[in-house]
């Protein structure tokens, strides 16, 4: 599972991280922040018409086929159900397929709640998969909304948590986000755990686990 996580960057960062294949536009609406939780507004990577771009949207995906948004749980959709679950196959099946830019994420072991910090080993920007979609309300704006993937840990997560977020990487997102051909079965591939030695992780304190808790201060490691 992933339900919290951060994104320390700024907007003008994320468009040179990730590679935005169009010219930087400000976004007033986003600032940095250290624990992101559902329904949040996010800033995603998606390709539309060969242009890769960067767009705030919900994090919780509502089906385009919804009558209301609901109280579901679809901020995380298992990799082994995104073809078949009605709630993402009409996502998927429509390659709605979308980037989640994060710098790290939050897990807590099960045996004594105690909160981890997991990041890359070096650091630097992560790429979660995720699918979006688009929900229009009676008489209301579209809204655009997506889900983070998750998998099976890795063997640094394991004794930590029974599911990761699929981390793509930067070889692979082209393809994910439809710049590259290819098929079903080589984009299911994609979704794995990501190597542990390419990773690593370690405690901060409890304070994260409140929503309301901000700042750079809640991935601090702390002792014990």
């Amino acid at each position: 599972m992933c339900g919290r996580f951060t994104n320390q960057y700024t907007w003008r960062e994320l468009h040179a991280l990730y590679m935005l294949s169009i010219g930087f536009e400000q976004n007033a609406d986003w600032t940095p922040k250290y624990n992101i939780a559902p329904t949040t507004e996010i800033p995603v990577v998606l390709g539309e018409h060969g242009v890769r771009r960067l767009q705030l949207m919900r994090w919780g995906l509502v089906p385009s086929w919804a009558q209301e948004i609901g109280k579901f749980s679809t901020f995380n959709a298992r990799a082994d159900g995104i073809a078949s679950k009605p709630m993402f196959r009409g996502a998927w099946k429509a390659g709605r397929r979308c980037i989640v830019p994060a710098s790290s994420f939050f897990e807590w072991r099960k045996s004594d709640k105690q909160p981890f910090a997991i990041a890359p080993g070096n650091k630097g920007p992560m790429a979660f998969a995720g699918l979006w979609d688009e929900w229009t309300p009676k008489g209301g704006a579209p809204l655009r909304s997506c889900t983070i993937i998750t998998c099976t840990p890795n063997k640094l997560l394991e004794p930590i948590h029974d599911r990761m977020p699929v981390i793509l990487g930067e070889e692979d997102w082209a393809r994910w986000l439809g710049e590259e051909p290819a098929n079903e079965n080589e984009l299911l591939a994609l979704l794995k755990p990501f190597a542990s030695k390419r990773m690593t992780l370690w405690k901060v304190g409890k304070a994260v686990g409140s929503v309301r808790n901000q700042g750079a201060k809640l991935i601090e490691t702390v002792k014990g």
